[in-house]
């Protein structure tokens, strides 16, 4: 459908009962029916959390993290539960150098990090839900019992690593190809994981209904018990290939599983025009969106045109700003002096605001705050290169570096409880399976640098500064939104341009997610082997041709893009005015959808 504020897909569909937005249909079907069934949108939010460990495990996993953003309308709260877990006791950079190694890898067990999913979705059905531990868990066991469709892109996942998992990683094998390649649509299942999901449930309520005590048995049967003997007899005994092209054992410990626990923060905000926007701390990328918005807001975005060179441009600009201080200054509070507040102070925004010129920068141009210097990682510069694995010898997917992606969930119910929140690591393609587990471990650490003195330079204990962002806002009129998008170094760019769309043109929320995208590769990747592309800005082809050329003609390297290719986001909004819950969810990698009613 086109109208006059551009063209999308579907309607936002509105209800007053519950709205669910996730990157797979399945976790929202799972999501609409924990609210049918009476649970409030934080237990909706950890069942589909569950589910999409199962039906996306290309994208997330039982060993992965996950930040959480939640409202809770009893208490009129923003809230963060930190589900990002920090790498072993004996991951230090000088361990590392003994290995011969100049990165952490992005594959294998070198790079697992606590897995700190489970306790954040533990924590949060606690603290803010209202069902039963079999009751969330009940969806994914059946899913991981029963057998589920096969997405497109687990099998491409799959498929890219084949000749690893035959050759290397058997126990992978043993669940992804123990019938051959799999298809798209087939009926998958994993017994495996579902015996480990069963399992935990099993031994958390044996002996007691007391429901909070059964969600604390879950935590040390995980952190403490079955889960982490196992996840620690394998990391000691089991030599694996990775990226560098050796085999290496992991650093993992039952000790480092003992002392873990999902934190719970308040959020890092910033007013921008009538919204407040909530974020996570520095441990996160997340507060790039607030540095983007602090330079945006005194250039008249909603004075220009949407999706023409001159908006294109100066957002552009702006994230290669923003982007270059994530680099300079973010990383783990508990181990680094993030200047926060002043990267988020006007007076700082003034002076990066002036290096946006009518040319485009070719720099990367991190700031000096409060006196102190930045300091910068040893990335790569790729150029314009177009392959991440140039110049490797061996194609990065040969190794399991096939790039992990992430999924996204929105949720919001009739008492007016939000969630937003972006689950990740665990990927099938970048670690193998512990066998009797069902699931990998995760490859986070691969995010912190093995330089020292940096903000992100890796540290026992630490956790590595990731890329998942979930967001949230508060409007006018009492508007709350929720929303996000998978894409690593994305996850940043793809929700401002939904969010500018919303709050300057007009947009409803399926329309600032269908509109033409855009986003740069200008600073490091965050993940193996950490590449930058100097003027790269990617655009889809629903970008017209003549907006395209004034582009090149400011200095950008322009590459395009098919339609309807960049961007995946998620939204979940309650609009006070009218009463509403509003939903959407992107119609590109026709996966996702939202519900309500």
């Amino acid at each position: 459908m086109t109208g006059a504020r551009g063209f999308t897909t579907r309607p936002e569909i509105c209800g007053s009962f519950g709205m669910v937005a996730s990157t797979h249909w399945l976790a929202s079907a799972t999501g609409m029916a924990v609210l049918e069934q009476g649970g409030n949108a934080f237990d909706a939010a950890v069942a589909a959390g569950f589910v999409l460990q199962v039906v996306e495990p290309h994208m997330n996993g039982l060993g992965g993290e996950v930040p959480i953003i939640g409202y809770s309308a009893e208490d009129a709260e923003v809230f963060v539960v930190n589900g990002q877990g920090p790498v072993p006791a004996a991951a230090s950079i000088g361990a590392f150098e003994d290995l011969g190694l100049d990165l952490v890898p992005g594959s294998g067990l070198l790079a697992a990090c606590v897995p700190g999913a489970f306790d954040a979705w533990m924590v949060l059905l606690d603290r803010w839900g209202s069902l039963a531990l079999p009751e969330v868990l009940g969806y994914a066991i059946g899913y991981a019992t029963n057998g589920f469709p096969l997405a497109h892109g687990t099998v491409e996942a799959v498929a890219e690593v084949e000749s690893l998992f035959t050759d290397e990683w058997s126990d992978s094998a043993a669940i992804y190809l123990h019938q051959g390649l799999p298809s798209p649509g087939e009926r998958f299942l994993n017994r495996a994981l579902a015996n480990t999901y069963e399992r935990l449930v099993r031994e958390a309520t044996a002996g007691t209904e007391d429901r909070s005590g059964q969600i604390e048995r879950a935590r040390d049967c995980f952190y403490r018990g079955f889960v982490a003997e196992e996840i620690a007899r394998y990391c000691a005994e089991s030599k694996v290939m990775d990226s560098s092209g050796r085999r290496h054992r992991g650093l993992l410990t039952a000790g480092d599983m003992d002392v873990f626990e999902a934190q719970v923060e308040p959020p890092v905000t910033f007013d921008y025009h009538d919204y407040t926007v909530c974020k996570t701390g520095p441990w996160g990328q997340g507060p790039v969106l607030l540095q983007q918005l602090s330079l945006l807001r005194a250039l008249d975005v909603g004075s220009m045109a949407p999706e023409s060179a001159e908006l294109i441009h100066v957002v552009t600009e702006s994230a290669k700003l923003a982007f270059a201080d994530r680099e300079a200054w973010y990383g783990d509070p508990s181990f680094s002096d993030v200047p926060l507040p002043e990267l988020l102070a006007e007076g700082y925004a003034a002076e990066r605001r002036a290096l946006i010129h009518d040319d485009a920068s070719l720099e990367l141009l991190p700031g000096s705050v409060a006196g102190r210097e930045p300091r910068m990682p040893p990335w790569r510069d790729l150029g314009t290169a177009s392959s991440a694995g140039e110049g490797t010898g061996e194609p990065l997917s040969a190794l399991g570096v096939t790039p992990g992606d992430t999924c996204h969930l929105d949720i919001a119910d009739r008492w007016g409880n939000l969630v937003s929140a972006t689950p990740s690591g665990g990927w099938l393609q970048s670690s193998p399976v512990i066998p009797g587990l069902g699931f990998p471990l995760g490859t986070r650490a691969q995010m912190a640098w093995l330089t020292p003195g940096l903000p992100n330079s890796l540290a026992p204990g630490a956790r590595p500064r990731t890329t998942l962002s979930p967001s949230f806002a508060l409007g006018p009129a009492g508007e709350r939104i929720a929303f996000g998008t998978p894409g690593g170094d994305q996850q940043d760019q793809w929700p401002l341009l939904f969010f500018l769309g919303h709050v300057h043109f007009g947009r409803n929320l399926q329309e600032a997610i269908d509109a033409p995208a855009w986003h740069s590769e200008h600073f490091p990747s965050s993940f193996y082997p950490r590449d930058a592309r100097p003027g790269v800005l990617v655009v889809e082809n629903r970008i017209p041709e003549d907006v395209r050329e004034d582009l090149r003609g400011r200095g950008h390297v322009i590459e395009v893009s098919d339609a309807w290719s960049l961007g995946r986001t998620c939204a979940v909004a309650v609009d006070s005015k009218n009463g509403w819950l509003k939903g959407a969810a992107n119609a590109r990698g026709m996966q996702a959808y939202a519900q309500g009613r």
